[in-house]
């Protein structure tokens, strides 16, 4: 289910509610229009059977989406609620439990303050559903009568670490392949460094041996190293994270897992240099650029630094794995006919 807003459609703000996604459209006039052709669109191309709700509000959305799914047969999946009759006949007919944020226990609650259907919850007065609750019904009882309260979400702020960190498939006791699974853990970590657009200054890499098994020696250990520069070259944070293992690792033990973080994160221009300070070769950066389009383009691991096998042998066990049947070809169904 995907679900979108309209702005500016006859001076209010539209949403378009199609399973738990929200976004913000402007100029959008003919929306019941849009709805069926993305309600068409999504079963030609998936074959999943979608609802669609429209209202002026996020909760009213959800709640033209439930309308829709209830009168599947009447309304052909699409609601739209931005007409304010349409609006209150839903309001009238909806049981306040099906509201977006009303559970089993407010209900209880509400029920004793005699509001029973989502129009009782729409007239109430917000001020007392947040003294006597929380701000969370008030805003609910504030979008069913038509005002949005909660924004669409915003991006997610970019992190100040990064950690990519795997169980090995077996226990190993060599140095060379976990220097493998470090270099791979790090062809993963300044994916992600790169896809925020951060500059890494400092990174750890630990490995580790069994904890819960009682007849193996334990180990762990980690080192912390500082980079000459920020950087998101993965050529030169592999050469870093796998020559650290040379002063962590100790022969004669099991290790079953290993771990990169990269810490210090930065974004470009957010950090200060000395006037003789080196910074990332301006070749650097643009090698990573096509690394990534290729990438992206080819899929994961079409190109990658030479460290980083295509098959290990220590990758973790994923025989129980679901399989993955709508993105890889060699993976589709097969149907044996009689």
């Amino acid at each position: 289910m995907i679900s979108a807003s309209f702005t500016h459609v006859h001076g209010l703000t539209s949403f378009l509610y199609l399973d738990e996604a929200f976004a913000d459209l402007s100029g959008i006039t003919k929306m019941d229009t849009l709805g069926r052709q993305i309600r068409s669109q999504v079963l030609r191309n998936t074959g999943i059977p979608v609802r669609v709700g429209i209202a002026h509000t996020k909760t009213l959305a959800k709640l033209a989406n439930h309308t829709a799914k209830r009168l599947q047969a009447q309304t052909g999946g699409v609601v739209n609620i931005c007409d304010p009759m349409k609006r209150d006949w839903v309001l009238r007919n909806t049981d306040v439990a099906e509201v977006w944020g009303v559970g089993r226990k407010m209900k209880q609650h509400l029920d004793g303050m005699g509001i029973k259907t989502a129009m009782d919850l729409a007239k109430t007065d917000p001020w007392t559903l947040r003294k006597n609750f929380s701000v969370v019904i008030e805003k609910t009882a504030r979008e069913l009568a038509g005002t949005p309260c909660p924004e669409l979400d915003e991006p997610d702020p970019p992190k100040q670490e990064i950690c990519c960190s795997r169980m090995f498939g077996q226990r190993l006791k060599e140095l060379p392949p976990i220097k493998e699974a470090v270099a791979t853990y790090m062809q993963r970590a300044t994916e992600k460094l790169r896809a925020q657009n951060s500059l890494c200054k400092k990174i750890r890499v630990s490995i580790r041996t069994g904890m819960f098994n009682l007849e193996e020696a334990k180990y762990a250990n980690g080192v912390v190293i500082d980079l000459p520069y920020p950087t998101d070259d993965v050529r030169l944070l592999t050469k870093v994270a796998v020559d650290a293992l040379d002063c962590v690792f100790r022969p004669g033990f099991n290790y079953s897992k290993a771990e990169v973080l990269l810490l210090n994160l930065c974004q470009p221009g957010e950090y200060t240099d000395d006037l003789f300070a080196t910074s990332q070769p301006v070749e650097a950066t643009k090698v990573m650029s096509v690394l990534d389009q290729i990438n992206q383009r080819w899929g994961k691991g079409t190109l990658r630094t030479a460290s980083v096998p295509a098959n290990p042998t220590w990758a973790m066990r994923r025989e129980l794995m679901s399989q993955s049947y709508t993105t890889r070809l060699d993976q589709l169904w097969k149907v044996s006919c009689c």
